[in-house]
């Protein structure tokens, strides 16, 4: 059987999340982000993208 290659995706945190909703904040915990200019790398599903959606003024998205 030929196993399938899991997409990943590399997300940074470019802009502070002082001032921004608290939804968004947890939106930012939830995505592992939690200090400026880290950067994690998740698996690429519907859920991570409407997450990087909803916060894609404080975050940018590495390929």
């Amino acid at each position: 059987m030929a196993k399938t290659k899991i997409k990943m995706i590399k997300i940074k945190q470019t802009k502070s999340r002082i001032g921004a909703p608290k939804d968004q904040c947890r939106t930012l915990d939830a995505l592992g982000l939690r200090k400026l200019n880290k950067v994690v790398e998740l698996v690429d599903n519907p859920a991570v993208r409407g997450m990087i959606n909803k916060v894609n003024h404080l975050v940018t998205v590495i390929d």
